[in-house]
């Protein structure tokens, strides 16, 4: 029987670099949040573990053990001691390195798959702590809820998201990647305040993202996007994560459609709704 499982993105509603920290990483502050489409992932029960992507994103990606995807089915089996394999198929809808959270969100849909094909029974929380040395944003990818973000994104608080789901979400990524080492090595080293606790709606619209001027120096086309969707008037526009996607949320999908007529036709976009 083949089972199916969405990588929700992830959208970065706020992101404040707090520090920098001894081991090289950075304190952060975040309040994460997901759009309803994103990945697909399908597996079914097979005698070993295998992977085959497809998709308009699919080229980009090697079907091997440098994948997240088999690395956490390969975690799982190992840790868990499970006989069984699975033949797993990526469709990869969400642009690569693209601050929309794809490899992570990938991963944890793997193993949200894997514990029901395999019948494991964790909870969420088991399978977070289980995939966190793997990457920063895995665990939030795992609960795919909003949430506030601390430390290096690991620590999780769940906050009542009845202000944001259901806001209409366009996604835009000019096609170009940008390193997340370079930007985060970029940062002045200037804390520019916490992220403000609250309604999360009301947090969001007075938020920033930190990265998004540090990643527009090295992509400026970052730039173009944000003017470009800002001209329609949204309520809210930001880059996400290290960029370079960013997003814009609408009070209603007429207002998100019309933008979307007035994006550059070279640019990849995807609307959605926060989930």
């Amino acid at each position: 029987m083949d089972h199916s499982e969405v990588a929700f993105a992830k959208i970065n509603l706020a992101l404040h670099v707090r520090r920098r920290r001894a081991d090289g990483y950075h304190d952060i502050e975040t309040l994460f949040a997901f759009a309803q489409g994103g990945d697909v992932l399908h597996a079914h029960v097979s005698d070993a573990l295998s992977l085959e992507i497809d998709g308009p994103f699919g080229s980009g990606l090697a079907a091997d053990d440098t994948n997240l995807v088999l690395q956490v089915a390969a975690l799982l089996q190992s840790h868990f001691g499970v006989s069984q394999g699975a033949a797993i198929r990526l469709d990869k809808q969400l642009p690569i390195a693209s601050g929309i959270g794809g490899g992570s969100a990938d991963a944890a849909a793997t193993a949200r798959l894997l514990n029901r094909l395999w019948e494991l029974n964790l909870s969420e929380q088991a399978i977070a702590d289980i995939l966190a040395p793997l990457g920063a944003d895995i665990p939030a990818c795992v609960f795919s809820r909003p949430s506030f973000g601390s430390g290096t994104g690991t620590e999780l608080v769940f906050l009542d998201d009845s202000s944001i789901t259901a806001r209409y979400l366009l996604l835009v990524n000019p096609l170009q990647s940008v390193s997340t080492a370079a930007i985060f090595k970029a940062w002045a080293g200037v804390d520019g305040g916490e992220v403000a606790r609250g309604n999360m709606w009301d947090t969001a619209c007075v938020s920033r993202n930190d990265l998004e001027p540090l990643a527009a120096a090295i992509c400026p086309v970052i730039s173009d996007i944000l003017k470009r969707l800002s001209s329609a008037n949204p309520a809210i526009v930001r880059m996400s994560g290290s960029g370079a996607t960013c997003f814009a949320l609408f009070d209603d999908a007429a207002s998100l459609q019309t933008a979307r007529t007035t994006l550059n036709p070279h640019w990849w976009s995807m609307a959605s709704m926060l989930r």
